[in-house]
């Protein structure tokens, strides 16, 4: 039997598309990418000169790139912000700006790059006044904390939780991904037998969820709800996620499982997808294991916005959201040539069917793995 579920009430986003989810999902169906060359550093000792970045970010003055991401992001919250409610700040990196520039250039950032702070902020910039968190899980961390919300929401421990994530494109991360030789020369392009590795993105973005009750009560819309959720760790390395994708197949079991659901009833999947080798692989071992014979339509947005690190598995949820209200699934731009292990799964091309049970899927370091079920 399904369980109660907690309810969406509001969201929105702003990625190297543009402002508001709508642009990016016209993006993503238009089958173009946002991934372009990086003119915020030099880049001519990294791997790549591809990333996905936001427009007119100021470095500088003061405001660190994610503060003025989430500066943007605030002007496009349409409905009002319930000030009772709890908050969730979900990122990988956070200001990472501060603390590059304590580093090159010997000016105090260490110390304002602290993810409390950054918290304290958006506490101030949202005008919420309920309970705080940090959830920083590698590139899962903000499925995490959609999963931690809605937990906390039918447990009755809360009724209204805000999610925000927000990271942003940073010569720290770029270096690192070089370093592991895992990123692609040119754009992204999720489950291609010619897949080179991932680019990196940035973005934020919000997700309000509610009771249901709650909701009823004040009257709110409902866009969708967090029908399951799960998470897993499969320590399997460092940066390597299990190659068997034991982990996920754990992850995606208890989010069917907390959802009182059957792997039958699910009708697509957003991947994480991010063009490496090793985790297209693994994605697909998982899903075929969960799902048998059954072939899924499946897709990937990063090859349209790059790898948004932290906000990586809020932007999956925000585009599901916009499949079960459209009943269409976007194409995985980037992929001309899907690798054999993915044949039939991945589109290339957008997908109309009715569509209202979706697994979404998240991955990160240290062997992390998230699954949320989003329906309507």
């Amino acid at each position: 039997m399904l369980k109660a579920s907690p309810v969406i009430v509001g969201y929105n986003a702003v990625t190297p598309y543009g402002e508001g989810i709508d642009v990016c999902w016209q993006g993503l169906l238009s089958n173009q990418t946002s991934i372009d060359d990086i003119k915020r550093f030099d880049t001519s000792h990294f791997k790549s000169s591809k990333a996905a970045t936001i427009k007119d970010l100021v470095p500088g003055k003061g405001k660190s790139f994610v503060f003025q991401m989430l500066e943007r992001l605030k002007k496009n919250i349409n409905n009002p912000m319930p000030e009772d409610a709890d908050l969730i700040l979900a990122s990988l990196n956070g200001e990472i700006d501060f603390l590059e520039d304590e580093i090159l250039t010997g000016k105090k950032g260490l110390e304002e790059s602290r993810l409390g702070l950054l918290l304290a902020k958006a506490h101030d910039l949202f005008k919420v006044k309920g309970r705080g968190m940090v959830i920083s899980a590698a590139c899962a961390s903000s499925s995490v904390a959609i999963a931690r919300a809605a937990s906390l929401i039918r447990s009755k421990k809360s009724d209204c939780v805000l999610v925000v994530s927000c990271d942003c494109v940073s010569e720290f991360v770029i270096s690192g991904f070089s370093s592991l030789m895992a990123l692609d020369k040119q754009s992204a392009r999720p489950f291609d037998k010619n897949r080179e590795g991932l680019n990196v993105g940035e973005a934020a973005a919000y997700i309000l969820l509610m009771s249901k009750e709650r909701a009823d009560k004040e009257k709110r819309a409902v866009k969708g709800s967090i029908s399951g959720w799960g998470i897993s760790c499969d320590a399997n390395h460092v940066t390597g996620p299990s190659i068997g994708g034991e982990g996920l197949f754990l992850a995606i079991n208890r989010a069917l499982e907390s959802g009182g659901m059957a792997a039958e009833e699910i009708n697509s999947i957003c991947a994480h997808g991010t063009g490496t080798v090793y985790n297209d692989s693994m994605e697909m071992k998982a899903f075929k294991n969960i799902f048998g014979e059954k072939v899924l339509p499946t897709y990937s947005i990063k090859g349209g916005i790059g790898h948004t690190m932290g906000s990586a598995g809020l932007m999956d949820a925000l585009v599901v959201l916009e499949t079960i209200q459209s009943n269409v699934l976007p194409p995985t731009v980037g992929t001309e040539n899907v690798d054999e292990e993915a044949a039939g799964w991945i589109k290339k091309e957008e997908v109309r069917l009715e569509n209202d049970v979706v697994l979404s899927t998240n991955s990160g370091f240290g062997g992390i793995n998230s699954a949320l079920i989003i329906g309507l």
